[in-house]
């Protein structure tokens, strides 16, 4: 039966190994860093600039999380809103290279590393994403596998 949510959207079986998503880029500004810190991880080097000038990062940075979070969202943007997803599975291989400091613009690309078919539910298949999330200078600032379930268009295949 086609889910009539997806039915427009690239399946599980249009998806290629190696094909590269650019995710276009985003500007962290010192507010944006302020106001997810507070919530999230309030932390003196991303909440309290003198603090942060003092820290080990040198200045005000953006938690991991939140480029973590800024990153799903360029991923949704470009690629998970246009194909039959069905939601993440996990990630592994976290790493946070560099800091993203206020007025950074990062950005970046995801490759399809894999892709296989569940083994007990034929209708889903299983697309696992390498990130590579850089900053203006090219400099990495984070890297992770990312697994996303995604509907098959022919359960029997």
């Amino acid at each position: 039966m086609t889910n009539p949510v997806t039915q427009d959207r690239r399946h599980f079986e249009d998806l290629v190994v190696g094909e590269v998503i650019n995710l276009g880029q985003t500007t962290v500004s010192r507010e944006m860093i302020f106001t997810f810190a507070r919530e999230f991880d309030p932390l003196p080097f991303h909440i309290d600039e003198e603090a942060a000038k003092k820290s080990l990062l040198g200045g005000l940075a953006s938690s991991g999380w939140q480029t973590g979070a800024l990153s799903l969202r360029m991923l949704v943007d470009s690629f998970l809103s246009k194909i039959a997803s069905a939601g993440g599975l996990g990630f592994q291989d976290l790493k946070w290279k560099n800091p993203v400091m206020a007025g950074d613009t990062i950005g970046g690309t995801v490759t399809i590393a894999g892709l296989r078919r569940s083994g007990s539910h034929p209708q889903w298949g299983i697309v696992t994403l390498d990130f590579d999330i850089r900053n203006q200078a090219d400099k990495p600032v984070m890297t992770m596998q990312l697994s996303n379930l995604v509907e098959c268009r022919e359960a029997a295949a």
